[in-house]
């Protein structure tokens, strides 16, 4: 299950689009998810690159834990 924000989940085989919107209300931080099954897009909350990450299509950003930071 992926959540999309706004208390709404989706199963992540279902999602097969993802668009975000950018428009004079913000910078692309909400997102347009087509799903299976759904006649409308869903508007998400969250980012179209968090989304992928949670679907496991991108690697998500990050550094290094602390911890780890001396194994490199």
């Amino acid at each position: 299950m992926i959540p999309l924000g706004f208390g709404k989940y989706v199963r992540s085989d279902r999602i097969y689009a993802v668009e975000p919107i950018r428009d004079e209300r913000g910078s692309g931080t909400r997102t347009r998810v087509w799903v299976e099954g759904i006649a409308e897009p869903v508007v998400a909350s969250r980012t179209e690159r968090a989304i992928l990450a949670d679907m496991g299509t991108i690697p998500r950003r990050g550094r290094p834990a602390p911890q780890d930071e001396n194994l490199f």
